[in-house]
């Protein structure tokens, strides 16, 4: 038995198999062959178990998030039929004698400039796609399945880290908890956590040869062990037992207020990163959706949503709400979450840099296309528009500008949207906490970001683990400039609530119910115990 110690990112109790997270390695390089029509039949056995892979990915798709998000795959199936990409790469295989790997990756790349060098958008999109296939190919002539980590059982998951992109596309079903040996307890895999009522540790020194070993994850300490004896697993198992009968006690709060002795009412909201997480909302009895983080839609992409894309991704989470208030984050993008297709230049400081409403206001096709897609889905459900990251005035008026540009746009096609539709901003630096009284008199309401808002007031990088110990959420000047913005907004009757870590934090839940908070949201599961601590407060 082996224990390893880090930080705990969510708390709970996990058992099972230990899965190291497999990235395969895609080096390839150049190799003289002699038998052409063998390597050719490689590379035609490659594109056909490539093929079957995008089938499978698309059925799960269609029946896990919708038809407009699993046609890409069959994009891809049909990239792989394409006839002028098939004859490039049994041309170079038989007149320059290389390896497939070689000959993929050369034709990937230059149709992928191909793509990349055209005038219309939507053929240079493309690029992303014909890169994203021709790995696939080159994963399957590498030996690997081209189909992602799948396995046979829920398991632990372990990682040197996960980006967001690839936690995504993970099979939620099948991870009982994330173990990684870096990243931070904002990031993205922790706030994920967070959404699947799962444990997760990072800092983590665990070596990769656990995997396929049993192990514990202990979320309370940030401990996993490795091969445990029969009498801590045992103690373990009660441990866990525990737990659901606490979760069961929680459940008997389920379609009752969130309101004190006193009468004092809290709208309690979950944040989702996509249509699949509205399950965990509708579980924990959330009253609405305080933040969908609507970059993940980009981030599981390998190219721009179109309108129609997202329209159908919005318009399925305002049904499922069915009539509660979603609020959907316009695209919040850069700083740790970057996108390929986006084509970002690199940046010393990102943190500080061209992300969210910066490049919304810079790239405004982009935004419009977002707009509109928001617009025409706020006709079938209780849809609320929120923009990130702003600092100014003139950034608010423009963003209004372009959303009721797109208004015209679809008023004069006969295509529905609710005129009166609701408009925040997201108050998360202390630019914005300073500028409240005049942004309250553009906007509904503030949602108030305490990951970065923490992170500006505190000059200090969320996701820098050395950093950890000097990082305090509960600093005297971030709790003062969540006052000041609910005191600003509230003497222009804009309503505040709070949709960063903090609104989940349980030792501050009384204090920020004193300070007049109208809303907070959170990950689903911590719906409930807050409920509890604002039901039990005077």
């Amino acid at each position: 038995m082996e224990k390893y110690v880090g930080k705990a990112a969510f708390k709970g109790i996990a058992i099972g198999r230990i899965a190291e997270m497999v990235k395969a390695d895609k080096t390839v390089r150049r190799e003289h062959v002699e038998d052409s029509a063998a390597e050719i039949a490689r590379y035609e056995a490659a594109k056909a178990a490539a093929i079957s892979q995008l089938q499978g990915l698309y059925e799960k798709a269609l029946k896990d998030v919708g038809e407009a998000h699993a046609e890409i795959f069959e994009v891809h199936q049909m990239m792989l039929d394409d006839e002028d990409y098939n004859d490039s790469v049994i041309d170079l295989i038989e007149s320059q004698k290389v390896n497939a790997e070689f000959a993929v990756a050369e034709t990937g790349d230059n149709f992928a400039a191909m793509f990349a060098s055209m005038e219309d958008e939507y053929m240079r999109g493309r690029a992303a796609d014909v890169k994203d296939v021709s790995e696939r190919v080159i994963t399957n002539l590498l030996g690997g399945d081209g189909g992602g980590n799948t396995f046979t059982e829920p398991v632990i998951l372990v990682a040197d880290d996960l980006a967001p992109s690839e936690t995504v596309q993970l099979d939620k079903e099948m991870v009982l908890a994330f173990v990684t040996r870096q990243g931070s307890t904002n990031s993205h895999t922790a706030i994920l956590a967070r959404t699947m009522n799962i444990p997760a540790l990072v800092q983590v020194p665990i070596p990769k040869e656990v995997d396929g070993l049993m192990g514990i994850v202990d979320g309370m300490t940030g401990t996993i062990i490795v091969e445990p004896d029969e009498a801590t697993l045992a103690k373990y198992q009660e441990l866990k037992e525990k737990e659901a009968a606490k979760k069961k006690l929680l459940e008997e709060l389920k379609g009752k207020e969130s309101v004190t002795k006193s009468g004092r009412k809290v709208h309690l909201y979950g944040n989702i990163g996509g249509v699949g997480d509205v399950g965990y909302v509708k579980e924990n009895d959330g009253e609405g959706i305080g933040l969908f983080r609507s970059e993940f839609l980009y981030l599981s992409d390998t190219d721009y949503p179109s309108e129609e894309k997202q329209f159908q991704a919005y318009k399925q989470v305002a049904e499922l709400m069915a009539g509660k208030q979603v609020i959907i984050r316009t695209l919040d993008i850069g700083a740790d979450k970057q996108i390929d297709y986006f084509n970002l230049e690199h940046e010393e400081n990102p943190a500080l840099g061209f992300r969210a409403i910066r490049i919304c206001l810079t790239r405004e096709e982009i935004f419009e296309t977002q707009l509109r897609a928001l617009l025409r889905a706020s006709a079938f459900g209780n849809i609320a528009i929120m923009f990130p990251m702003i600092i100014s005035k003139w950034e608010v008026e423009r963003a209004l500008e372009i959303l009721n540009a797109q208004k015209d746009i679809l008023r004069s096609k006969g295509i529905p949207f609710k005129e009166d539709i609701s408009v925040g901003i997201m108050i998360e630096t202390p630019a914005a906490v300073l500028m409240a009284d005049e942004l309250a008199e553009l906007v509904d309401f503030f949602s108030i970001g305490t990951n970065d808002l923490t992170q500006y007031t505190c000059a200090m990088d969320r996701q820098n683990q050395h950093l950890e110990k000097f990082f305090d959420a509960h600093h005297p000047a971030v709790l003062k400039a969540i006052q000041m913005t609910i005191e600003a907004g509230h003497r222009h009757n804009t309503w505040v609530g709070i949709c960063g870590e903090l609104g989940a934090d349980p030792a501050l839940t009384e204090t920020f119910v004193k300070m007049g908070i109208d809303e907070l949201s959170m990950s689903p599961t911590s719906i409930l115990q807050t409920r509890k601590i604002i039901r039990d407060m005077d």
